[in-house]
């Protein structure tokens, strides 16, 4: 297998001049925060792609109806309340006063309605309420009602989930075809876009939007009050880690989303940087298979790979030797979640062979296919993730071509249906984050919808048979015993492979404070 990568850390003892400086001269005199983002801001609309750069940003400039708090229960968040008629056919959601857009246009109900079909378009989980809905309509101005088929008790989680998130942006806006990206960013959000400051691949600014109406409650990951006591957020796309931990150190930047491990002992050791877990649900690693195209159009070639993966060979390529920070022997829900279980786990914890390997390809009938391997070189955890299953496809025979891209060719590239050799793809390595796969109501990935479902495309018929079972039940040992069906399944059908699962420490400069727990939100901190 190939070693982990290394990186130079002498590089970084000196930055002799500074490597960045603000775009506005009255800046230094305002709380301004740098932050370093994980990738840079490819794709502004946070409804027509999963990116989590994307979703990120679009935490900051739209708000949502309801929001996972810290243990991932849904709370109101631009809801003042809800009651539910016609023995749970009918959702009146009742809006909170005073929200107003950027713009300085109310939030009205048609918005929320309008927002709410846009997201239903693409995400796979509002394509099922959509399904489930006779109407989803303003009653009047700050009611939303949705008139349901049949019970749909999951509809907050849908509407508050952290991952493809239900943003809720003007009606003019939302009525954007879903294949069209909106790139005019208005929102209710506690942040502003300041789009004149945008420098692709390079910077992303943000402002306090001083008419942000807060809830009363303590923040909680994305739910409770989200108060801004920062005047801008400006994001600076640093691909280069070494360069990242030099302005890090030297205070040019405030806060590094994803450090990586190579540079933490470092990190650490400086007593003006903190290294802490903030995004405490982790993130489960994943090979993702473009099952509309051959070779892994046939499900017994995707199962041929289960008897080569090592999840600890991953997780340290990955997260390095600290196995605080990273497990083995992980399936399809996050570790430690009520759904967690070991259905099907044989499959990743019996011996590894390659030879296993090869034998099950040549009976599932591989005949050399090209297998076009498309990996973000610029994230350094799925590039490591890409270069261990890359190990594996060439000493298995695969007829592999490889290419590292930039995560802003890589993002518009997964969309695409093509054949392999006429522009598509075949695999590439991803991972999810924890809190998606606590429930499979919010786990896209787990879909089997065919076309309709987020890139990769499966299909399985028992998979979304046992999911609508899963979204009208409402007894907690029914829900655990359909989710170990569905793991048991996923092992059968592979929507993907699991390959382990981790926490990504962030590292800031000391003095900044009261950072929320979970993806990077600014809301609540401060800089002192």
């Amino acid at each position: 297998m190939p070693q982990r990568r290394t990186v130079l850390t002498s590089a970084l003892a000196a930055a002799a001049a500074p490597l960045f400086r603000p775009a506005i001269s009255h800046a230094q005199a305002r709380s301004v925060l740098k932050f370093i983002p994980q990738s840079d801001l490819a794709l502004l609309d946070p409804v027509q792609t999963t990116g989590l750069t994307t979703r990120n940003h679009g935490a900051m400039v739209f708000d949502t109806l309801y929001g996972l708090d810290g243990n991932f229960v849904p709370q109101p968040q631009m809801v003042a309340g809800h009651t539910v008629e016609d023995n749970g056919l009918t959702w009146l959601i009742t809006l909170r006063p005073g929200l107003t857009f950027h713009d300085g246009t109310p939030v009205l109900a048609r918005d929320a309605a309008a927002s709410i079909e846009r997201w239903c378009r693409n995400d796979a989980l509002g394509q099922t309420l959509r399904a489930t809905a006779d109407e989803i309509t303003a009653a009047s101005d700050s009611v939303i009602r949705i008139r349901l088929k049949k019970p749909f008790p999951q509809l907050p989680f849908a509407l508050g989930k952290a991952s493809s998130v239900c943003f809720i942006m003007p009606e003019r806006l939302a009525r954007t075809d879903i294949s069209i990206q909106v790139t005019e960013m208005v929102g209710s959000g506690p942040f502003r876009f300041l789009a004149g400051e945008r420098m692709a691949g390079q910077r992303a600014v943000y402002e306090k939007f001083t008419g942000y109406v807060p809830r009363s409650e303590p923040p909680s990951f994305m739910a409770g009050g989200k108060v801004v006591k920062l005047d801008r957020v400006a994001w600076h796309t640093i691909p280069d880690a070494s360069t990242a931990a030099a302005a890090l150190q030297s205070g040019e930047m405030d806060w590094w989303e994803q450090p990586i491990p190579d540079l933490l002992p470092m990190l650490k050791r400086s007593r003006n940087i903190t290294v802490a877990v903030k995004d405490k649900g982790g993130y489960l690693g994943m090979i993702r298979f473009n099952q509309l195209h051959p070779p892994f159009d046939n499900p017994a070639i995707r199962r041929a790979f289960l008897a080569g993966i090592n999840q600890s060979d991953y997780m340290t390529a990955t997260m390095g030797d600290d196995t605080s920070l990273w497990q083995d022997k992980v399936g399809f829900f996050t570790p430690g979640s009520p759904l967690a279980n070991d259905a099907g786990m044989e499959a990743l914890t019996s011996a590894r062979s390659l030879d296993r390997v090869k034998r099950a390809l040549e009976e599932a009938g591989y005949k050399g296919e090209k297998v076009v391997f498309i990996v973000p070189s610029d994230l350094p955890a799925l590039n490591a993730m890409s270069e261990i299953t890359a190990d594996m496809f060439r000493r298995t025979g695969i007829n592999l071509d490889y290419q590292p891209l930039d995560w802003g060719t890589v993002l518009p590239r997964l969309s695409s249906r093509n054949a392999p050799d006429k522009g598509g793809w075949s695999v590439w390595c991803n991972y999810l984050p924890g809190v998606v796969a606590v429930n499979p109501a919010g786990n896209s990935f787990m879909r089997g919808i065919g076309q309709r479902g987020p890139v990769g495309w499966p299909t399985s018929e028992r998979i979304e048979q046992l999911r609508d079972s899963f979204l009208v039940a409402t007894d907690e040992a029914e829900q655990k015993r359909i989710a170990t069906e569905m793991q048991r399944q996923a092992f059968q059908d592979l929507p993907y492979i699991p390959t382990g699962f981790y926490y990504q420490p962030t590292a800031f400069r000391a003095n900044i404070r009261n950072i929320v727990d979970g993806f990077p939100v600014f809301w609540g901190a401060e800089k002192t």
